[in-house]
């Protein structure tokens, strides 16, 4: 079979490598989708991860087909479409760093479960929407974690694919607005067509007053006045993101911050004291793998406004090079066989 790989910093290939067999515990999918995520890029950057630095297979956003089954698993059968658990017990992490990734003809999930290794999609359900699985579990946890409540007041900065991800998520926990800021007129138009209520424009617009138009004002807790809004999520990753969250927060409102910000931000602890704002953050997605299965299962045509390039497995190496360059694509998607 094909296999996509990191052959040094700044260099891929496809390999041909032998397919394997599944195990008496193990499922053997044909991969039929694999999302592209911004670690790959940078596992491609570094040339790998160790032990196999230099040789570290790519992908782990995948949806195939069960096409072999061993004989102890259960709850699987042949012909079953499925979403994958990149961390999931087994001989290592897939693609990231493990022997296997999802940008393959064919993965073996190892010592398989159904509810811990992989979990079974409707067939209606297309596999390219399917292998957002992944990220989207990561953008649920970041809603998980800011707690939100039926009639919440959310805004979501950031409308990237884990942006939008969320903000489908705060709308199915029943958040009553959730609002959507980016610079893009394009993300900004796709995080309406998922369900965010309203959006800002914050190149063009001033994000506090537009907030207070749409969440109503809101105080500190000794009556500055302040945004009504209940929830800032920074999905973004700009230090202002964080700085304007701050600024604008009322008396106990949450801040959650699911982006990656690859320097020191500065907060000025003493102006916010009086907002008692609760600060979270979150990574990686501890039970929500599954949680968002079937949420995608049943939203699968909003999900599907996140991906915005699909690249066939022959192309597999171009779609590399399109997700990770800046401002190229949002959501890349390999479709494969």
């Amino acid at each position: 079979m094909k296999t996509v790989i990191v052959t040094g910093p700044g260099t891929t290939a496809v390999r041909e490598v032998p397919t394997p067999s599944a195990g008496p515990k193990d499922v053997l999918v044909r991969m039929r989708a694999s999302g592209i995520c911004g670690s790959d890029s940078y596992y491609i950057s570094i040339g790998g991860i160790p032990p196999r630095q230099g040789e570290t297979p790519l992908g782990h956003e995948g949806a195939g087909e069960v096409v072999e089954v061993g004989a102890e698993v259960q709850g699987v059968a042949v012909g079953d479409h499925v979403v994958i658990n990149p961390i999931a017990p087994g001989s290592g992490m897939i693609g990231s760093g493990g022997p296997q990734g999802t940008l393959s003809e064919y993965l073996l999930v190892e010592n398989a479960e159904v509810g811990t290794s992989l979990a079974i999609i409707p067939d209606d359900v297309p596999f390219d929407v399917a292998a957002l699985n992944e990220p989207m579990a990561v953008a649920r946890h970041a809603v998980n974690r800011t707690g939100v409540k039926p009639g919440d007041k959310v805004v979501v900065f950031g409308a990237g694919p884990i942006g939008l991800g969320a903000a489908i998520g705060f709308k199915l926990s029943g958040a009553q607005s959730v609002v959507v800021v980016d610079l893009l007129p394009s993300r900004l138009e796709k995080a309406l067509a998922v369900g965010a209520d309203a959006v800002i424009n914050s190149s063009k617009e001033d994000v506090a007053t537009r907030l207070t138009e749409l969440h109503g004002t809101g105080t500190t807790a000794f009556g500055k006045p302040r945004a009504g809004t209940d929830i800032y999520l920074d999905a973004a990753g700009a230090p202002v993101v964080v700085q304007t969250a701050l600024a604008n927060a009322k008396h106990h409102a949450t801040i959650g911050v699911v982006a990656v910000h690859k320097k020191p931000v500065e907060v000025d602890f003493g102006a916010i004291l009086d907002a008692e704002v609760n600060i979270v953050t979150s990574m990686g997605y501890p039970t929500e793998i599954f949680e968002v299965t079937k949420e995608i299962a049943e939203n699968w045509e909003k999900f599907e406004v996140i991906i915005s390039d699909r690249f066939g497995f022959d192309d597999a190496q171009q779609a590399l090079v399109t997700a990770a360059t800046p401002g190229a694509a949002d959501k890349v998607v390999v479709t494969i066989g």
